[in-house]
């Protein structure tokens, strides 16, 4: 299916078509609907943020920033339903580090859930890292043109300009995610604690195929997403899209990621410890 012209689907999240006083307020004040660590949206530069949440390919609409996911935080119940019990208590906390043997970073865990007992101590945890896909191309040129005449340039046609963004589904998963499940995911496995995976529809399709395993026994909860229209969640106007699951498929440590360069992590103990105090810090 062709493009229509329009790379942009949402914006500040918001539909480049919606012009209704919250989308408006929205895109002048650059603020962030989905739950970032501060209201405006801080991508790619904070006081100059790239506001786009998804472009379109084929008409359908792609995640381009993984703070998109977090929409009303769903991905946390998907995940938690992975690594919990049904009864379990839990919490969770964004942008934990990981730390090898050495106590260098192995790179920070997008989202930590934290399972704890009656008297608030840690007993469990799970790691969600998000996938949001690369752009090829150059999208923050019709994002400023967009945003020059939001109402003009709603169904503008930037077809025939140069660089049209395209997702870039290969770089999103040689260069980005296996790199990163294989460090952070590796040293998780290591300890004995699950993975889950938040990723869009198109990017899941594009990885090699999986040893696919019952939901106890796996290793990784691969959680694919899509962006959709007319849902309707929290009585939103049909104009705003919602992130929705498409599936959930279980499987066990990919072949594809291997074992040689997977560095020893921290002691668990330690890590355990450390999250246990994240969650006391936060405490208001």
């Amino acid at each position: 299916m062709a493009d229509t012209g329009q790379p942009l689907a949402e914006v500040f999240g918001h539909l480049t078509t919606d012009h209704t006083e919250k989308a408006d307020r929205y895109r002048s004040h650059r603020l962030c609907p989905f739950n970032n660590k501060v209201p405006n949206c801080t991508k790619d530069k904070a006081k100059d943020p790239l506001g786009v949440c998804s472009i379109y390919h084929e008409n359908h609409p792609v995640v381009t920033c993984p703070i998109r996911f977090r929409e009303d935080w769903i991905l946390t119940d998907d995940a938690a339903s992975f690594f919990f019990q049904k009864a379990t208590t839990w919490s969770s906390l964004t942008e934990v580090r990981l730390n090898d043997l050495h106590g260098k970073s192995a790179g920070n865990i997008d989202i930590v859930l934290v399972a704890y007992d009656k008297n608030g101590k840690v007993y469990d945890f799970g790691a969600l890292e998000i996938q949001a896909v690369y752009i090829s191309g150059n999208v923050r040129a019709p994002f400023e043109h967009f945003m020059k005449d939001p109402r003009g340039r709603a169904s503008m046609d930037w077809s025939k300009e140069p660089n049209y963004p395209r997702p870039d589904y290969l770089s999103s998963s040689r260069k980005r995610l296996a790199p990163q499940l294989l460090f952070k995911g590796g040293i998780l496995h290591s300890w004995g604690k699950k993975t889950a995976v938040a990723l869009n529809r198109g990017l899941f399709n594009m990885l090699p195929m999986l040893d696919e395993a019952s939901k106890g026994e796996a290793a990784i909860a691969w959680m694919v997403y899509d962006v959709i229209s007319g849902v309707n969640r929290n009585s939103r106007t049909r104009q705003q899209m919602e992130l929705v699951k498409h599936k959930v498929v279980y499987s066990k440590w990919p072949d594809f990621l291997g074992t040689e360069e997977i560095p020893i992590g921290e002691d668990v103990t330690a890590f355990s410890r450390r999250i246990d105090a994240m969650l006391e810090d936060i405490a208001v």
